[in-house]
Formats: structure tokens, C-alpha cells, sequence
């Protein structure tokens, strides 16, 4: 499906998206990668644009030529630096998204593939892909979240009044893997967990008590279920995630079980927990055939492994809340 075909994948110098190029490059594919990050993260064999994509003509350049496009562009960073900077968030998402889905129409683009957020739900311990619109995003995400809503809306105006209905959205869940954000300011859990235990904390303090429950899946399941869904989803939303929960003590001792000299825990129980648990429902992603191949713990291995050997350049990725710009960063 994909050999000697031109896709773009913008935000293809990502956690996902160098998987998702790695993969479609395999398969025979003519390779566009749009991103702001340095160009040493961009596969070899792949044409690289460093773009600021929240300007149309630059989406209307990427998408020139293309068959193809799958969009992976984001803002990452922690929940709390979404609140504290939200305009951070909204704005560069909504026109990067609006932007790229737009100039795919109008450049005639065959198929598209949105990816959206587990940000959209609201707080539940199931997520399931047709709750969204019957509620709001959870106060945690609810800048980000509501910016990928209306993108999500976005593909179906498309297909009620232009016939459009070539776009395939998906909403991973929480995704961790090599090239993650590592900064100590605005990283995830897993990063975040990784970039303390490598640095020799000891003991290494983390907030709650543990008992929080999240779904976990490694960067290069999420591409592989970016291309079944691809394939075989046109017009769907699907959630992508393992559908199965991780205790964030589990998490922590996969960690600090890959360290020579493991830390001693020091959970800080006045700090919030969180939810008590989110886990994705997989049962639309499984009817097309996916299903995620990496533990956490063979996932968290590698991802330690990688950041242990790359930690002196991951400030190589674009990085919005450092970066001076009209966003509010």
C-alpha cells in the first residue's frame, strides 16, 4: 500500500513519528518529513522541511506532491505546565491542525490520519471512543483537550459537505518511548521517572503513593496502530493503547529496576495522585487487527537504554515553552 507512494508525515521527527517514517521507509515509501526539531533527527533517507506549520503556505509546500498525509504534529508537556501555560498549547495546536487538514483538501491528498489525544476524554476509568461528545474534557486537559476536539471535528465537516471522509483519527494513550521529552521542567511520568533514577537520585522521590493506574504503550506499537487503522479504519476514531493498566509503583520499579545501583523509593504522599485509574477500551482498535507487541517492561528497557546513551542531545527537539513566540510561551 505504501511503496513508491509520497507521504508526508509531519511531525515525523517525534517520539512516534521517527517510528512511524522507520516503518513506512521499510515498506518502499517516498518520504516527507515537516517538523521544527534539528535535522539530525530526521531519518536519512527521508526529505526534511523545517517548518512552522501553524502557517498555511508552509502547510500548502509540505502537502504539495503528496499522497498520503499523517499528521503527528503536538505540544508535549506535563499537565501542570498545561495549566500554567495553556496558550502554549491551544493556539499552535488548533492551527497547525486546521491548517495541515485544510491544505491536504485543497492539494487533493487521498488519505489523512489525524492524531488526537487521550486528552480529549473526560475523567473515567474506561475511555471509550464514542463518550467523548457526550462530555467534557477532565479539568487536567482541558485547554489541550479541547484543542484536539475541534480538530477531530474538523474531519467531519470534510465529509458532510465535501465528501471528504478519507481521514482516520486516532487517540493514543499514554506513549513513552526513545526520543520522549526528557525536560525536567515539563516531562511526563515515564520520562520524567527515567531522567531522575539515570541521574543518580537516591532516594528518588516520587509524588503519590503509587496506586494510580494508567494505560502505557510504547512509541512503535502507536505507529503500528497508526497503519492498521490507516488501512482499515477510513472515517474512524480509534483509541490506541494496551487496554490494560500499569500502576504507576509497577511503573517506578520497572525503572529503577534497570539502573545498576537501583534507588530507594521515597513516595511523597502529600503530593496528588491523580486519577485513580485510565485505561483505554480496545475493542474497535482489536476489530481491525491491532493489538500492542511491547511489555512495559522490554519497552522501559529500551527507552532507559536510549536515554542513557542520548541524554547529551535530547534538547535537540523543538521545544514551544522555551522558545520565544505569540503563544504565550
Amino acid at each position: 500500500m505504501y511503496k513508491d507512494k509520497n507521504i508526508l508525515v509531519a511531525g515525523g521527527t517525534g517520539m512516534v513519528g521517527i517510528q512511524l517514517v522507520n516503518l513506512l521507509i521499510e515498506q518502499g515509501a517516498n518520504i516527507r518529513i515537516a517538523s521544527l526539531d534539528h535535522h539530525s533527527r530526521a531519518h536519512p533517507k527521508a526529505e526534511f522541511i523545517q517548518r512552522d506549520m501553524t502557517v498555511m503556505q508552509n502547510c500548502l509546500d509540505a502537502c504539495d506532491g503528496m499522497d498520503y498525509v499523517f499528521n503527528l504534529l503536538g505540544v508535549k508537556g506535563s499537565p501542570a505546565v498545561s495549566t500554567s501555560k495553556p496558550a502554549s498549547f491551544f493556539f499552535p495546536t488548533i492551527s497547525f491542525s486546521l491548517n495541515l487538514m485544510e491544505a491536504a483538501f485543497r492539494m487533493r491528498v487521498q488519505k489523512y490520519l489525524y492524531t488526537s489525544s487521550i486528552g480529549v476524554y473526560a475523567k473515567s476509568e474506561i475511555f471509550h471512543e464514542d463518550d467523548v461528545w457526550k462530555t467534557y474534557p477532565s479539568d487536567n486537559d482541558r485547554f489541550p483537550g479541547w484543542a484536539k476536539r475541534i480538530c477531530e471535528l474538523q474531519a467531519e465537516t470534510y465529509a458532510i459537505q465535501h465528501g471528504w471522509d478519507q481521514v482516520v483519527i486516532v487517540r493514543p494513550a499514554n506513549v513513552y518511548g526513545p526520543y520522549d521529552n526528557f525536560d525536567s521542567e515539563n516531562a511526563m511520568v515515564v520520562p520524567s521517572l527515567i531522567r531522575k533514577a539515570a541521574s543518580g537520585m537516591n532516594p528518588m522521590e516520587v509524588w503519590g503513593d503509587g496506586s494510580a493506574i494508567r494505560d502505557l504503550i510504547h512509541a512503535r506499537d502507536v505507529a503500528r496502530g497508526m497503519l492498521i487503522a490507516f488501512e482499515n479504519g477510513m472515517g474512524g476514531v480509534f483509541n490506541l493503547g494496551s487496554g490494560k493498566g500499569v500502576t504507576i509503583k509497577e511503573l517506578v520499579e520497572a525503572v529503577v529496576n534497570c539502573m545498576d545501583e537501583p534507588p530507594q523509593i521515597a513516595w511523597d504522599v502529600t503530593k496528588p495522585v491523580g486519577d485513580p485509574k485510565k485505561i483505554m477500551d480496545m475493542t474497535r482498535a482489536r476489530s481491525i487487527g491491532f493489538e500492542p507487541k511491547i511489555t512495559i517492561q522490554d519497552g522501559i528497557r529500551e527507552t532507559v537504554q536510549w536515554y542513557q546513551q542520548n541524554k547529551d542531545t535530547t534538547d535537540l527537539r523543538y521545544d514551544i515553552f522555551k522558545e520565544a513566540n505569540g503563544s504565550g510561551a
